[in-house]
């Protein structure tokens, strides 16, 4: 980016070994109480930047509202990075057969699963990368139901200047309060504070609403919306009611049914030091659920010791 994202940006976590610093992470970072006033902020909250794949809980709620008729664990599938794991395959191909389409329909890139247990399985099996087995391809096969839903072009569903995008970037506006500056094939621009806001929306909606059928979805099946391991489903297992999703390049957002919310970008792209970031944000929002801070963290190794640790300018460092 060239509005000074890296300028602004802050301290958020330190890699510490046998006591001395041996790395910092620089990032942004908000939080938000639940009048959604801003209580937490790091860096440069209204810095322009892309959420990546954080943002497809609002891209499904896009959706729903252009007709798509999606709930529970289909509906996370269809905001979610999976791993691509048996049963997140077999529920993009359900999301395609139910709107009378197929995996060739699918224009997202090819690509092996993410979980490595599975990703192993394919490079044995000689199996090629599959628009099925990317992480995107559950928003993909919903982007396309929706498309025969409102009865728009499925061929074309990725171009700019097709309804369903405009459909979206209306709802990354309307959602985030802010107005897109920025548009890729990797989708829309907002700020941290507007990611924030939006998952907090999601979060507190009505359960009949657009908006909350995503968050009920979220909140119900986070291993849909992730997969085995991750960080969303550790996460989301030890705060009740917590939503989250991940993205590319160090990209996170939470928020709880009380309007609590937290957005992270780590400059750097790491995905090393988000979780104990987010934990930390979580905690300074008064969070205080008996394993959040296991979960948080994060071992540095030497020799498959653990010597250190990742720690968070929230909490300060302890090393030297």
């Amino acid at each position: 980016m060239t509005d000074g994202i890296g300028v602004r940006a802050a301290p958020l976590a330190y890699v510490v070994r046998d006591g001395v610093v041996e790395s910092v992470h620089h990032g942004h970072l908000v939080g938000l109480d639940s009048t959604g006033t801003q209580a937490l902020a790091a860096g440069d909250p209204d810095v322009t930047f892309f959420p990546r794949s954080s943002l497809k809980p609002v891209q499904a709620v896009a959706m729903l509202r252009a007709g798509l008729d999606l709930d529970g664990e289909l509906l996370a599938l269809a905001a979610a990075s999976h791993s691509g794991e048996p049963a997140h395959l077999d529920g993009v191909r359900r999301i395609l057969e139910d709107a009378n389409l197929g995996v060739d329909d699918l224009q997202n890139t090819p690509d092996v699963p993410l979980d490595p247990d599975v990703a192993a399985y394919w490079s044995a099996s000689s199996r090629p990368p599959s628009s099925l087995a990317q992480n995107c391809s559950g928003k993909h096969a919903a982007m396309l139901a929706t498309c025969r839903a409102a009865g728009w072009d499925p061929q074309t569903y990725r171009d700019p200047g097709h309804p369903l995008q405009r459909a979206v970037r209306a709802a990354v506006e309307d959602l985030t309060g802010v107005l897109v500056s920025n548009a890729t094939v990797d989708g829309f621009s907002t700020t941290p504070a507007g990611l924030a806001r939006a998952f907090a929306r999601i979060a507190t909606a009505s359960p009949e609403t657009p908006e909350g059928r995503v968050g009920t979805a979220l909140r119900d099946h986070p291993w849909w919306v992730a997969g085995t391991g991750r960080d969303v489903v550790r996460l989301t297992a030890e705060v009740p009611g917590l939503i989250a999703k991940d993205g590319a390049e160090g990209v996170f957002a939470a928020a709880l049914p009380d309007g609590r919310a937290a957005a992270l970008k780590i400059l750097d792209g790491s995905r090393r030091p988000v979780r104990s970031v987010v934990v930390a944000a979580l905690r300074a929002l008064g969070v205080d659920e008996p394993g959040l801070l296991a979960a948080g963290h994060v071992a540095v190794l030497g020799h498959g010791v653990e010597v250190g640790r990742v720690e968070t300018a929230l909490d300060g460092p302890t090393a030297g």
